[in-house]
């Protein structure tokens, strides 16, 4: 039996995985590997679809399916279909409209489960699609007719931000769904009871693993429901304040390979 049989690792992508220059260093990548070898489940949650994946995932490895959407969906990349979905209900584009009509400068992307459909552009969608290479399939909402996996809306003002995220709670039909803040100039709208920490539940289901013995890495709002659905959560020291209040532990930054630090701080029993 490996030193590390039975445990399930899920990371996030940008800011803990990557560096800031979007790379995975040769340290987290062998002590991925390693972790591997004797016997752990390596995999990563993410907001991102397969289709912006496949690179990440050749690199890495994962042994466990990808969680993808925000947690709104399972993806198995050998397999390569998802095993697990959750779809937004139809009436989710009457909050679309809802702040289309608000904020007339606000970005708006909307992410199917295999394409992500620009909607209205603007700086943020451009810088979006510079940093994940996605194609830009350009769709008004009201058109797209696969189902939806969740709603994207972009701004570089991050007072406007906050007053999104004012809008969408108070609408009538907030109720049905769920809001998070996935990045500085990102706010989305997901099913209702869906967030990255949904992923870890229904990989432990998958996978017939203890909750108790996942661990969650990430550094961002939308990493926090990964934090409280596994047995320990994680955050890198360049996370953001809400993130680091609410993790179980604090490590290195992710310039400092923080991924492989985790790993030998598990193997020498740093985490109860």
């Amino acid at each position: 039996m490996g030193k590390f049989e039975g445990l399930l690792i899920c990371t996030d992508l940008d800011g803990t995985l990557f560096r800031n220059d979007k790379t995975i260093s040769k340290e987290n990548l062998e002590a991925i590997e390693y972790f591997k070898r004797e016997g752990g489940y390596f995999t990563f949650v993410t907001g991102r679809m397969p289709e912006f994946v496949a690179d990440i995932a050749n690199q890495v490895k994962p042994n466990a399916p990808v969680g993808c959407v925000n947690g709104g969906g399972l993806y198995d990349c050998i397999l390569k279909k998802y095993l697990w979905t959750s779809v937004m209900p139809d009436n989710v584009s009457e909050l679309i409209k809802c702040i289309d009509e608000s904020f007339p400068e606000v970005g708006i992307q909307v992410c199917t489960f295999e394409k992500s459909y620009f909607s209205k552009d603007n700086i943020t969608m451009q810088k979006f699609r510079e940093i994940t290479n996605a194609k830009n399939y350009v769709c008004h909402y009201t058109e797209i007719k696969e189902p939806i996996a969740k709603i994207i809306f972009g701004t570089e003002e991050d007072e406007e931000i906050t007053m999104i995220e004012n809008v969408l709670k108070s609408h009538p039909l907030a109720e049905k769904f769920d809001f998070i803040r996935s990045e500085k100039t990102l706010y989305e709208i997901l099913p209702g009871g869906i967030g990255k920490g949904t992923a870890v539940t229904n990989l432990c289901r998958i996978l017939n693993i203890d909750n108790n013995k996942t661990i969650a890495i990430g550094d961002y709002n939308n990493d926090i429901s990964m934090f409280k659905a596994a047995g320990t959560g994680i955050a890198v020291s360049n996370a953001c304040e809400e993130a680091l209040s609410e993790a179980d532990y604090i490590t290195v930054s992710n310039e400092e390979h923080a991924i492989a630090q985790v790993i030998y701080d598990l193997e020498n029993n740093k985490y109860k």
